[in-house]
């Protein structure tokens, strides 16, 4: 049986009834998203976290299928929003983080993908003297029951988001676009593989379908990704205060 872990994620297994897990304290910082400059975000999280992060589209199969995802760096493994006591608390922090170490996974069994998810956990975090999950009798205790429920509402979400991304990509509203900044010390960062909405063709579309994207509730999530961008210049400035010179980013993807 392989595995394929999400986006960015560590090494995974499927999470087994004896697994003594160390869970993740509140608002600690997995390693690994220490080092993420694009982080997903699904379908609900979109209006909250319009707040605080630039809302982009990316894509990694030219253009076949699209994630939405919030900006953390201006360069590839930069997070602006952690330092060494965590997560900026002032800030929204993505369930993506708040989900870990566990999270939903696809499987294949004889290189045949199958539709249905798994639960899993990251490997590192399973250690002999981490949190039983379940009783001696397999009973699911009440503390993973709420965290499984974290995990299946998440994952509807992110299918949710993927719904998003088709409507709007079906449409042709999405075009690539680059951002640039300027930093106090001279430095200039050039951001790559973006996409945003083309407000002009969102305006141009018939009356039904944009009634059609108000009713599903895409329509206003479009527009707080548009308003998102302007947070752009937020995060220039956070960077120009953490980091006052760095090299220019290859591309969000990479």
């Amino acid at each position: 049986m392989q595995i394929t872990p999400p986006f960015a994620y560590p090494e995974i297994d499927t999470l087994k009834k004896t697994d003594r897990v160390r869970l993740s304290k509140a608002g600690e910082t997995p390693a690994f998203c220490r080092d993420l400059h694009v982080i997903p975000v699904s379908y609900t999280e979109i209006p909250v976290a319009q707040r605080d992060y630039p809302i982009v589209f990316v894509s990694a199969d030219n253009g076949a299928t699209f994630m939405s995802m919030a900006i953390l760096g201006l360069k590839a493994k930069q997070n602006l929003f952690v330092s060494a006591i965590g997560w900026d608390r002032s800030v929204y922090m993505p369930a993506y983080v708040r989900r870990y170490p566990f999270c939903m996974a696809k499987v294949a069994v004889d290189n045949a993908q199958r539709d249905e998810r798994v639960v899993c956990v990251a490997k590192t975090a399973v250690v002999p003297e981490g949190d039983a999950l379940f009783d001696a009798a397999g009973t699911p205790t009440a503390e993973w029951q709420g965290l499984e429920k974290l995990l299946q509402e998440y994952e509807t979400d992110l299918v949710r988001s993927e719904e998003l991304c088709k409507v709007v990509a079906g449409l042709g509203l999405l075009e690539p676009f680059n951002m640039q900044a300027s930093l106090s010390s001279g430095a200039t960062l050039q951001l790559t593989g973006m996409y945003r909405v083309n407000e002009n063709k969102l305006n141009d579309l018939d009356p039904a379908t944009l009634q059609d994207l108000a009713r599903k509730g895409i329509l206003s999530r479009l527009y707080s990704h548009l308003l998102s961008l302007e947070n752009f210049r937020r995060l220039s400035d956070r960077a120009a205060a953490m980091e006052p010179a760095t090299a220019p980013a290859p591309g969000l993807l990479q």
